[in-house]
């Protein structure tokens, strides 16, 4: 069966994922979905868990969601895998350099989280990764495309990495509707129009997909990350 040409998959020229964004815009579900679809590519596959200061969701979470994958997951490891310490994982700099392995860098939220990267941001640029910014107009931050441009370009002044792609994924959690992407698609194409840069897939719940026959390209999210209170 062919392929549906509306869906998203990792372009096949690039080996590294940096997702970068503020808090709450859905980056860790993003990062671990499109680590799995990387797998599902037939690549060696892994997912650097770098949200390290004040996570909400980590993708540590799901180890074993990921090991039945056969995605292979780079985080803390020891005393230091629960705490909220800017602690690299060594690991980190076999997906940067080994040129077999494919990979997401999942980076923590906001200006915070973003420097973490900074120190290593030159030698993970050296692999010409892609950078993606994980829009979410449901977010204060994202409310409009001024205050979207100030978030993404203080994010990169603290990751020391330009972004060069924005990934749409407005979403109410449990509350989200088909409705509430394609309002916020929209918003996600101003502010991509704005900043200058490709909005590289809307990102919406597999089950909504239907409601979203007009949209494209989308790339398709299966919930693995459950709210705190829900774990």
């Amino acid at each position: 069966m062919a392929a549906d040409p509306r869906l998203f998959s990792p372009p096949e020229d690039k080996r590294l994922f940096v997702i970068l964004g503020p808090f709450g815009t859905g980056k860790t579900e993003i990062s671990l979905n499109l680590a799995l679809a990387l797998a599902a590519q037939g690549r060696q596959a892994a997912l650097a868990d770098l949200d390290l200061v004040n996570p909400y969701f980590r993708s540590r979470e799901k180890e074993e969601v990921l090991e039945q994958a056969g995605v292979r997951l780079i985080a803390p490891e020891g005393a230091l895998r629960h705490a909220d310490l800017p602690s690299i994982p060594p690991a980190l700099w076999q997906l940067v350099f080994n040129k077999e392995l494919s990979g997401v860098l999942d980076i923590g939220g906001d200006r915070t989280g973003a420097r973490v990267l900074g120190a290593y941001a030159a030698d993970i640029i050296k692999q010409n990764p892609a950078v993606w910014y994980v829009f979410n107009r449901s977010r204060y931050d994202n409310a409009g495309p001024q205050a979207a441009m100030e978030s993404l370009r203080q994010i990169e002044a603290q990751a020391g990495m330009k972004v060069d792609g924005i990934l749409h994924n407005t979403h109410l959690l449990g509350d989200t509707t088909a409705d509430t992407v394609l309002e916020g698609a929209e918003a996600a194409a101003a502010f991509a129009s704005l900043a200058g840069l490709p909005l590289i897939c809307h990102c919406a719940r597999r089950e909504l997909l239907d409601g979203l026959l007009g949209l494209s390209p989308i790339f398709p999210i299966d919930t693995y990350m459950a709210r705190p209170w829900e774990a």
